[in-house]
């Protein structure tokens, strides 16, 4: 498509008045508008392919249980096509495309995830089970706002990187976990395709249906064909892209285990990789701080999209001073929330992922109990049908305590003391994870002092889980390496050479 009719669509596109009405949140039964197959093929080189009932694997919705749709699995010759449609269009139009061209993809990919904001929201949290609140007001605004982003970038790289000749990697192999599946893909494939790159994207074989009613929206932009491809599947697909010899870059979001073992398997090969893994986030809150705000602060950090966040405070570390107070007013604020269907408006706390998910978590409740933990749940009551956890909080455990050393990723608090400003320094950073932490007081030294010596790539202030797209993220340790959002994004995408001068 030549810059003139991509700009034609870009300038139409922008004389439509947007306007969402989110009443259809206001029950459940409300969302028979929304559309998607009960049957799913790979998007690859631009189309679907014919769904493979013997090659399939089954979605199953989270609040009830039930079955949501099915996908066809990648195989081996599956995953070598998409790459070479990928290379292909590497090599051809999306290789001689000018970085305005790719600005105004971008730019309307990322106005029509706008448009069809209502749509995608009721699907991401059908087939995740977070809260609708959490979709429809976090993640789909903040999908867009990262392929903005990077749509302004797309022209000015030379400028992003002065002195250097900054060029595309080639094809990227992206893998996307489960507990934020569309705002995971804008942030792998926003800023590949802003840098030049093709991409062949999995997403996690239990939310796989944002990424598949995304490619519907590719093909109605007029995204050249193989620029990006989607192929669904479990580990083994993974693995066939992973150990693909035709991959320039690889890009992983998911499980510190699994990071590892990809790291190895890709070694000898030395490719470009970034890798976001767990976390075991500490919300250290000390004396002098807003204790009320403090525990709004505490149920953000742990309790949002059930807990299925790398990033989560799951540790709250408390001075000694006001920890009883704390413990008081988090109990208290903890019976008010609402565990439920997440297409409900009033639910606060929706569905676990998966059951097998669910096992996790009462598995690991019952380990720090048996460790000598005091458990206490909301007494609120739970669906009957589906898989919910209720907002948990674990006193009583030690630096050495499993649950504090490991990610649950759900919705279970632990919670220690502190007397020292030291002391919950040496704490926090005591587990083998550096993804993010949060500090919460009213001394802005403190904030700095705290800040400059916690091992992490993410730190908060009076805040926590706040993400902007001009902002990087990223972990240490055992959290990963590499960094995506802001303009550490682009480098993970970019051959940079010196070359004296900017192109």
């Amino acid at each position: 498509m030549s810059e003139k009719k991509v700009s034609e669509q870009i300038t139409r596109s922008n004389q439509a008045s947007i306007s969402i009405d989110w009443s259809y949140a206001d029950a459940p039964e409300s969302t028979s508008h929304v559309r998607f197959n009960k049957h799913y093929g790979l998007f690859i080189d631009g189309s679907f392919t014919e769904y493979n009932e013997n090659q399939s694997f089954e979605s199953i919705n989270p609040a009830n249980g039930e079955s949501l749709y099915r996908c066809t699995e990648a195989n081996k010759s599956d995953v070598d096509t998409a790459v070479k449609a990928a290379r292909k269009a590497f090599k051809g139009t999306w290789g001689s495309t000018s970085g305005t061209q790719r600005s105004h993809y971008l730019y309307r990919i990322a106005r029509m995830l706008q448009e069809r904001a209502r749509e995608f929201a009721v699907l991401e949290s059908m087939d995740g089970g977070k809260p609708i609140r959490e979709s429809r007001d976090i993640d789909i605004p903040l999908a867009a706002a990262y392929f903005f982003y990077y749509a302004g970038w797309a022209d000015k790289l030379a400028y992003a990187f002065p002195g250097k000749s900054p060029q595309p990697l080639g094809v990227c192999a992206q893998i996307i976990p489960w507990n934020f599946p569309l705002l995971m893909l804008a942030w792998k494939i926003a800023p590949a395709l802003a840098c030049g790159n093709t991409v062949v994207l999995k997403p996690a074989e239990t939310t796989s249906l944002t990424a598949l009613k995304f490619c519907e929206l590719l093909q109605d932009i007029g995204l050249p064909d193989g620029v990006v491809n989607i192929v669904t599947g479990a580990a083994k697909t993974g693995e066939y892209l992973v150990q693909h010899s035709d991959i320039d870059k690889i890009a992983f979001t998911g499980s510190t285990g699994v990071g590892k073992v990809i790291q190895q398997s890709i070694a000898e090969r030395q490719l470009p990789a970034t890798f976001e893994l767990g976390g075991k986030g500490a919300f250290i809150l000390f004396d002098d701080a807003a204790l009320n705000e403090a525990v709004e602060g505490i149920v953000n950090a742990i309790f949002f999209n059930q807990g299925h966040v790398c990033c989560a405070g799951s540790r709250l570390l408390v001075q000694e001073g006001v920890a009883e107070k704390v413990i008081d007013l988090l109990k208290k604020r903890m019976q008010h929330l609402i565990v439920g269907d997440p297409l409900d408006k009033n639910t606060d706390i929706g569905a676990v992922n998966s059951k097998e998910q669910l096992e996790t978590i009462q598995r690991y409740v019952e380990l720090g109990i048996q460790e000598g933990a005091t458990c206490f749940e909301c007494s609120g009551s739970l669906p009957t049908t589906g898989y919910y956890f209720p907002p948990t909080i674990l006193t009583g455990v030690s630096q050495s305590s499993t649950v504090v050393q490991e990610e649950i990723f759900g919705p279970v608090l632990t919670i220690q003391t502190f007397r020292t400003t030291d002391e919950a320094i040496e704490k926090a950073n005591n587990t083998p994870y550096g993804l993010a932490n949060g500090i919460w007081t009213d001394k802005g030294s403190k904030i700095f002092y705290v800040g400059n010596k916690l091992k992490s790539g993410v730190v908060w202030s009076n805040t926590y889980n706040k993400f902007d797209p001009t902002s990087p993220f990223g972990g240490f340790k055992e959290s990963g390496k590499g960094r995506e959002g802001g303009i550490s994004g682009l480098h993970a995408y970019l051959k940079l050479d010196h070359n004296g001068g900017m192109y």
